[in-house]
């Protein structure tokens, strides 16, 4: 997962960087690392929080597979 499949991500939901790190329970400054924007990278667990909270809300990580890493919405997401 990398910070602009991060950025990408929420994005994709319309979310700001605050309601992903209220939603993932992690500060705003955590996310802005998360999402390579910070002078240190955000922890693996904090990483791990904002991505299953992304997930949740329906987004889909697609790994580097000979086209790049992205994201996607599952599904039927946008139906509901």
């Amino acid at each position: 997962m990398t910070g602009n499949q991060l950025r990408a991500a929420r994005s994709l939901l319309g979310w700001s960087q605050n309601q992903v790190a209220e939603a993932a329970q992690v500060s705003v400054p955590t996310v802005k690392r998360a999402e390579g924007s910070g002078a240190l990278s955000a922890s693996d667990g904090a990483k791990a929080a904002i991505r299953a909270v992304l997930e949740n809300a329906g987004v889909e990580f697609i790994e580097a597979n000979g086209g790049g890493p992205g994201v996607r919405l599952k599904k039927g997401i946008l139906d509901e």
